[in-house]
Formats: structure tokens, C-alpha cells, sequence
């Protein structure tokens, strides 16, 4: 079993928080990184040009699956429009916490980025089990899952969308990965790693 897992940012940092988070499922996943991309995908034109590099790796990188490891699933159309089996983190993650609870709520970097989730969430049709978004105050990908300024800025964000009741919460970026069960254990909700629920399905998918 081969599953390509794509970072579409350039922190090489958030590629490697990635490789410890799935280092658990086995050694099915390669990870790489997109060195021309922005350190963080913060726009919609970052999505795009990301997007489209995204599909011309997984065209030249051999695999069973691919996953696309940013919370605005870039690429993540055009490479099922081929024919791969391509796994999105935002699909898999709100995919997952509507598994674990009935109402689930996002973290994001940024507010900015609430509208393009909001977009996709409209597409899958889950918006009615969505209690709501907080944005983060425009943190990057790497200091999400590094900075302790940001672990309290979590934390808070948590406790906010907890109290407009999310039973689960999802993070809303690949670079939250090292934070996971650290959140989890403070909040005591299920909180879920969006890049880890790609990986299961991706291996689920094989696997079949």
C-alpha cells in the first residue's frame, strides 16, 4: 500500500508534523512538500495555483491513493476528474466528526479563511450540523501545531465553540496535527486531526 500524502505549502516543518501524525498508521504514507507554494494557503488564488500543482504531483508520483493535506482540499477535484482515488482533509475530517457527535464545530487560522470552508461545506451539504467557526487570529500553518501562544489561542477557540454546541471539533489546518490529543485531553471533546481521518479512509479505500 502506497498513499501519497501531498502538504501544499512550503513549510517543510508541517510536513514533518504530518509524517509524526500518520507515523502511527504504518509506513504506507510519503510526504512531501510543495517548495513554490506560500508557507501558509491563506487565499482563494493560493488555493488555486496550489491546486493545480497538487494535480501535477499526483500525476507523476506513483500511488495507491493521494491525499491533499490543506483544509481547503486544493486539488482535490481535479485529481477525482482523473480518475485517482484523492482524499481531501476538510471532506475527511468534518466526515469524521459527524461520526463522533451530532454537531461539530471548526478551528481556523484565520477568519479569513471561514468564507472558502463555508463554501465547501455548502457543496457537501453538512451545513445544518455545523454549530459554527472560529477563526484564530491569523496564525501560520507551522505555528499552529508549535507555538504556545497559539496552543492558548486553541484552546479558547475550543471553548468558544463548544459553548454553541460542537460536540466535536475539527482542526482546521494540516500544521494543528502535533496538537491533537494534547487538545483533546484539555477540552475533553473528541478532536479531530483531519490529515489522521484522510489516512484512514485513504487506507480503507486500499485496503477494499
Amino acid at each position: 500500500m502506497s498513499i501519497l500524502v501531498i502538504n501544499p505549502n512550503s513549510s517543510q516543518g508541517v510536513t514533518e508534523g504530518l509524517a509524526a501524525a500518520l507515523a502511527p498508521y504504518g509506513p504506507h504514507f510519503q510526504c512531501l512538500t510543495v517548495p513554490e507554494s506560500p508557507a501558509t494557503i491563506a487565499t482563494n488564488e493560493d488555493v488555486a495555483r496550489a491546486g493545480l500543482r497538487v494535480l501535477e504531483i499526483a500525476r507523476q508520483v506513483p500511488a495507491d491513493a493521494v491525499i491533499t493535506a490543506c483544509f481547503s482540499d486544493p486539488g482535490l477535484d481535479l485529481m477525482r476528474s482523473e480518475g485517482l482515488r484523492a482524499f481531501g482533509i476538510q471532506e475527511c475530517g468534518i466526515l469524521t466528526a459527524m461520526a463522533r457527535a451530532d454537531r461539530f464545530g471548526i478551528i481556523a487560522l484565520s477568519p479569513k479563511s471561514i468564507p472558502r470552508h463555508m463554501a465547501r461545506m455548502r457543496q457537501m451539504g453538512v451545513l445544518d450540523r455545523l454549530a459554527g467557526e472560529v477563526g484564530l487570529s491569523g496564525v501560520s500553518a507551522l505555528d499552529a501545531g508549535t507555538s504556545d501562544a497559539v496552543l492558548a489561542e486553541t484552546l479558547e477557540a475550543g471553548g468558544t465553540l463548544m459553548a454553541m454546541g460542537a460536540g466535536a471539533i475539527v482542526l482546521g489546518c494540516a500544521g494543528f496535527a502535533p496538537r491533537r490529543r494534547l487538545l483533546e485531553d484539555r477540552l475533553g471533546v473528541p478532536v479531530i486531526d483531519p490529515v489522521q481521518a484522510a489516512a484512514v479512509m485513504a487506507m480503507g479505500a486500499t485496503l477494499g
